[in-house]
């Protein structure tokens, strides 16, 4: 059984599909045409969303308030602190300047330190903190912390760069806690004094 086609390429038949085919596809009006109707939505997810504006009633809830109360127990993200403990959790004092670490240097210190050097910074800095780590195997330059710059540096201001980043490194506020932070420079203070 043989098909036989409607129009061939080149005749007028196939011309006449082609034109209007093409006018079929132009009446849609393409992409970034304006239209005065409303866009027609396949699938609306997220353009509308039934909400409730800050302190409005709702008759959803036995309360009549449509905000909810925080689920007992739940923790903000940050860290609560009082008056007078800025420098633990900044780095610095009331007039801004750098501190030093806040933690008494002791032995659980010092192990803390280094649990916490080994997860979030020896991949990075290596595990003698001489920039020799897994990133120096892929040729990206990883500052060491034997660096006569870095040792110069304050405790303070190395705390600002493990909470806030510096370079290529991202800050660590939120997932390391300001206690863990100071025991890491403490670990890192540690190695500094160590001979290679």
């Amino acid at each position: 059984m043989k098909i036989r086609f409607l129009a061939t390429i080149g005749s007028p038949q196939f011309k006449v599909m082609a034109l209007l085919a093409s006018l079929l596809c132009s009446a849609g009006c393409l992409r970034g045409c304006t239209s005065t109707s409303p866009p027609i939505h396949i699938n609306p997810n997220m353009d509308d969303q039934p909400k409730v504006t800050t302190q409005a009633a709702s008759g959803f809830f036995y309360d009549g308030a449509a905000m909810r109360q925080p689920v007992p127990n739940t923790v903000a993200r940050g860290e609560f602190y009082e008056a007078g403990q800025e420098p633990l959790l900044t780095g610095r004092d009331a007039q801004g300047n750098f501190v030093d670490n806040p933690l008494p240097i002791n032995d659980e210190v010092l192990a803390r330190g280094q649990n916490r050097f080994n997860i979030y910074c020896r991949p990075c800095h290596g595990e003698l903190g001489d920039g020799q780590g897994v990133l120096y195997d892929f040729g990206v330059p990883v500052t060491s912390y034997k660096d006569a710059r870095i040792m110069a540096l304050s405790d303070g201001e190395i705390f600002d760069t493990v909470t806030n980043g510096k370079g290529l490194m991202s800050g660590y506020r939120y997932p390391i806690p300001a206690e863990d932070r100071w025991a890491i420079i403490a670990y890192l203070r540690r190695l500094q004094q160590e001979e290679e």
